[in-house]
């Protein structure tokens, strides 16, 4: 058992603590990001989703309280649209790499997508604002999309898939 922001005790293995360290783990990935050389803005910008991605691990913690509003979705949506801007259109499917950089955004994105699931699944069952669940699910696309920024601020570029290549090299 473990206990909750609000005194109540649930198993370990509750869907809720489940979302609760996914959204933790998430944070450290950001973290780890944000060891990189990154812009100021950036630096900015990703130290305030850490804050609210505490902000939402006390949502998780405390049934019945909701952190995480319209502001913070709208927020992530205009970082997206502008780092989105000067990128060319995507017309391929891109791995995950490139630089190093761009490669931890990329796991953002991954460990982002899980935690979206884990409140998804948690909402099956227990009440989860639904802002919560659209700020994740923002926050991914943000972390695409600074991939690809990221790609090309080292001078590289998207790593494309190339269909069929594994089957060629054999």
């Amino acid at each position: 058992m473990t206990g909750l922001g609000d005194g109540s005790r649930v198993p370990k293995g509750h869907p809720r603590v489940a979302a609760m360290g996914d959204v933790d783990e998430l944070n450290c990935v950001v973290g780890l990001l944000l060891t990189e050389a990154l812009p100021a803005d950036l630096q900015e910008a990703l130290t305030d989703v850490q804050h609210d991605l505490f902000d939402l691990g006390g949502e998780l913690s405390i049934p019945g309280y909701f952190a995480i509003k319209d502001a913070h979705i709208a927020r992530l949506e205009a970082l997206t649209e502008s780092l989105n801007a000067d990128l060319p259109m995507l017309k391929d499917f891109i791995l995950p790499g490139g630089s190093r950089a761009a490669a931890y955004a990329h796991l953002v994105r991954t460990v982002c997508r899980r935690a979206e699931r884990s409140l998804v699944l948690t909402a099956q069952t227990e009440k989860i604002s639904e802002h919560s669940r659209v700020y994740l699910n923002r926050l991914s696309d943000m972390a695409f999309v600074l991939a690809r920024v990221l790609n090309r601020a080292q001078g590289g570029s998207d790593v494309l898939w190339q269909k069929g290549r594994s089957a060629t090299n054999a």
